[in-house]
């Protein structure tokens, strides 16, 4: 990500030669991607009972939230209109040689389905995105306070099974280091039986609260 995209605006998709893609809106760069390999490592199990409990531990309300609408982590968005995904922290030594791990329990709605009747692709990377902001800023070993501003610069996923509309699902997200600004986390989508369905990769990046608004570019 290079720019907040403008909403409700004509944006331009372009493929290069080597086959990576442009996001632009005119002459304005808004964000790249490329093909990447993502491996599976370290990933904690976290069972649905657990990450429920996560749930009620979750740092945001609506009056908290900095964007309550977010499609993915927004609590002013209703059931059916968006994913309503609110991790929040596991219980300290919950996950060994993991100092923060945050968790949600998800059932993905049936408006989320594709047209193979599984959850459609986008919508798992999505779901993948916000908890890893989630723990970054909860990261209190890495000198975070949990009250900063952080815009998504960077992710990678893998993709390996889409659950179903109506599946019981767990989101588990953790901090992995931090350079500066930049906050490093990853993430996993898991079923009810802990067999990992997606993982991610992502970078964050601390910024103005008028940056994320997309006042200031």
């Amino acid at each position: 990500m290079r720019a907040p995209p403008p909403l409700e605006r004509p944006l331009d998709v372009l493929t290069g030669a080597d086959g990576g893609i442009e996001l632009r809106e005119n002459d304005r760069l808004l964000a790249t991607a490329s093909a990447t390999r993502i491996d599976a490592r370290d990933i904690p199990e976290v069972s649905y009972e657990a990450a429920e409990e996560a749930v009620a531990r979750t740092p945001y309300d609506e009056q908290t939230h900095d964007l309550p609408t977010c499609f993915v982590c927004g609590p002013a968005r209703g059931h059916g209109d968006g994913l309503r995904i609110f991790a929040g922290p596991l219980r300290a030594g919950a996950v060994p040689g993991k100092p923060v791990v945050f968790a949600a329990s998800w059932i993905p709605h049936g408006s989320l389905s594709g047209d193979d009747g599984h959850v459609a692709p986008e919508f798992v990377w999505a779901a993948l995105d916000c908890p890893t902001g989630y723990c970054s800023v909860g990261a209190r070993h890495l000198g975070l306070k949990g009250d900063e501003t952080a815009l998504l610069g960077r992710m990678a996923a893998r993709v390996d099974r889409r659950p179903r509309p109506g599946d019981r699902c767990v989101v588990a997200a953790w901090p992995t280091g931090r350079e500066g600004r930049k906050l490093f986390a990853e993430s996993a989508l898991l079923s009810s039986d802990q067999e990992v369905l997606a993982i991610a990769r992502t970078t964050w990046l601390l910024v103005d609260r008028q940056v994320q608004r997309g006042a200031i570019a």
